[in-house]
């Protein structure tokens, strides 16, 4: 069956939509973390162990789905880990002490990962060379729409008479279930058996040697950065908000939108910054998304500012200028993945994707210590919004820039 030259955005915006549900799981817990804090009477950095086997679960399943997105189809393998972590999620909701919690995140962790390697091996497909990086920027998107609708949901379901934070989980993961639905409308069997004609002619090159290659390292590190400062200011921000700042939780929910909000503006201009790079600079591809990358890190830098600022609209305007250049950071990662390797676009991202989570997620156990130890959020954000420059060193320095693989 032939498909019209919109169909691609079409599935393009399906993906998004996917990113959406993975958020709104996800970010729950955040959203609701004072509440759950205190009816179990958890530490800060209880809370963050919440987070650290979130993480680990992650990094596990990344490196499983990845491996199988390559060897399976996504047709089949995609729907399978989104219904699953949409059920962890539900049961979130249902758990009555911290240990069961923990085994949900868990779980959670461990199906969210699939996420990556199937929608990478979607756009992977279905985009050219030129147009990935908007396309990863449409598919990463849904992040910041998730976390925009989230803590409206939760703002009424906390509010509601009838509501808590455990009706949210359950409403949240049902979502996910009904895009399984929407999937096998629209996508048939061998829709994306076809890679690019001009990387799927390029010569096949073992896994070991690309994974052992200056530019792999290159991305382990640039992924650790941007990694840290997304996800340290999405766990601990309402955190920051409601004990750091003492805003109340109607307040900072409002704000969360609002930053997610401009996280989602930042990653659209990130793709559109990339494209108007290439067609009126004259610029590759790659060189287009290594200046949007680095420009993304000035932003990201304003957290230096944070310990200086008090309760107010300078505040909430720096946290929305950072919140956009954490999440415009993530187009470009996704793209430098694919340039890596027509045949191993899933297990490279599964790969990359382990190390991250299992490098950084011990690190909302320690920014859990220094916020039990020095009563401030504040030297934690800092640190976290310099992070991304360490990509931009390790592109200088360790990316080859006539990659030896296609």
């Amino acid at each position: 069956m032939t498909r019209s030259s919109s169909w691609k955005w079409w599935i393009t915006g399906l993906l998004l939509l996917a990113t959406t549900i993975n958020y709104m799981d996800r970010v729950t817990l955040a959203n609701a973390s004072v509440r759950v804090t205190q009816e179990f009477s958890l530490s800060e950095q209880q809370y963050g162990n919440l987070e650290l086997a979130f993480g680990w679960a992650f990094a596990a399943g990344s490196l499983v789905f990845g491996f199988l997105a390559d060897r399976f189809r996504v047709y089949w393998l995609y729907p399978c880990v989104l219904a699953g972590w949409s059920l962890m999620g539900m049961i979130s909701g249902w758990t009555t002490d911290y240990s069961g919690l923990l085994i949900c995140r868990t779980l959670l962790g461990f199906f969210e990962a699939g996420h990556w390697p199937c929608a990478l091996k979607t756009t992977f497909a279905m985009l050219n060379e030129k147009d990935r990086t908007m396309g990863n920027s449409v598919l990463q998107s849904g992040a910041s729409v998730g976390a925009i609708i989230t803590p409206q949901v939760m703002k009424l379901l906390l509010t509601n008479e009838v509501g808590s934070w455990r009706s949210a989980f359950v409403v949240v993961g049902a979502f996910g279930l009904l895009w399984v639905v929407i999937w096998f409308v629209m996508m048939r069997p061998r829709d994306l058996d076809a890679t690019p004609e001009k990387t799927g002619s390029a010569p096949r090159l073992p896994l070991a040697q690309i994974v052992f290659s200056r530019s792999f390292w290159a991305l382990a590190l640039l992924i650790t950065g941007t990694q840290t400062v997304w996800h340290i200011y999405r766990v601990w921000m309402m955190k920051f908000l409601q004990t750091g700042r003492g805003y109340t939780e109607a307040a900072a929910l409002d704000f969360q939108s609002a930053y997610y909000i401009s996280t989602d503006v930042g990653c659209f201009l990130a793709g559109l910054i990339s494209l108007w790079l290439i067609r009126k600079c004259s610029l590759t591809a790659h060189d287009a998304r290594r200046w949007v990358y680095a420009g993304a890190c000035l932003l990201t830098s304003l957290s230096l500012a944070l310990p200086y600022l008090g309760k107010g609209w300078l505040l909430l305007g720096t946290l929305l200028v950072i919140g956009a250049g954490a999440l415009a950071l993530f187009p470009c990662y996704y793209s430098f993945v694919q340039e890596l390797s027509a045949h191993h676009v899933g297990r490279l991202t599964g790969l990359l994707s382990m190390w991250v989570w299992a490098v950084t997620s011990p690190l909302h156990k320690l920014f859990g210590w220094i916020a039990d130890t020095t009563h401030s959020y504040d030297q934690g954000l800092v640190i976290a919004g310099l992070a991304p420059w360490l990509g931009v060193a390790a592109m200088k320095w360790l990316w080859v820039k006539r990659p030896e693989f296609a």
